[in-house]
């Protein structure tokens, strides 16, 4: 398989397939195709893993397209102003995406939840308590609201992260969150209660402004009906 992404702050990935070869992506991602791409639609694992899915953030069913006949091509648009990402997975090589940000993949790429091993950093580090796991073998995209910065963390070297901000990590990195210190601060400071705290070894993938964000700044603009 070979890809390109096109696209600034609207992106698309086009995905050039071998005859034969798959990509699976949830329900409703695929932008345009050629005509000889099948589709088959499945809860690939079955119904418990199905369900995982569906309480990471994504939809209970996947969708997978195959090219027929030949060579294929099959694109994938992004559905918020952001950016798209590939990542290479390996076996023993996983990492661990924000609700909702996995886009499409090869078929070797397994999609499931991912449990945070401290309840404190899912209730309060903004990131919420299930996330998304992606192992396997293959490439996968992710959609990333903004713009993206990647940071590699040394082993016990640590970053703060304002709620909604983290993306992606390895799944070697450790996450937990910190209490922002002084009443006044939390009270007054506008950065909320707490922080995440990311601990290497591993990277991570900061994005500028989560859909949350954005929520919130268009709040005051939007008519409230009397």
């Amino acid at each position: 398989m070979k890809y390109e992404i096109q696209g600034e702050t609207l992106p698309v990935v086009i995905c050039q397939l071998a005859d034969g070869e798959r990509m699976i992506t949830e329900g409703g991602a695929m932008s345009w195709m050629s005509p000889n791409m099948k589709m088959e639609t499945t809860s690939n694992g079955g119904i418990g893993k199905a369900f995982g899915r569906a309480v990471s953030g994504e939809k209970m069913f996947q969708n997978i397209y195959t090219a027929t006949n030949g060579n294929g091509m099959i694109a994938f648009a992004s559905c918020f102003p952001g950016s798209i990402r590939a990542f290479q997975i390996t076996p023993g090589n996983e990492m661990i995406f924000q609700k909702k940000s996995f886009l499409a993949s090869e078929a070797g790429v397994t999609l499931s939840m991912h449990f945070r091993k401290k309840i404190g950093s899912g209730l309060f580090g903004g990131e919420g308590f299930i996330m998304q796991k992606v192992s396997g073998q293959g490439i996968v995209f992710a959609e990333f609201d903004g713009h993206v910065v990647e940071y590699n963390l040394q082993p016990g070297q640590q970053i703060i992260v304002d709620t909604g901000h983290l993306a992606a990590m390895d799944a070697t990195c450790n996450m937990d969150v910190q209490a922002v210190p002084g009443m006044k601060n939390m009270l007054f400071g506008g950065e909320g209660i707490f922080n995440t705290v990311i601990t290497g070894p591993g990277r991570i993938w900061l994005q500028t402004m989560p859909i949350s964000n954005v929520a919130g700044a268009i709040r005051p603009y939007i008519p409230t009906g009397k």
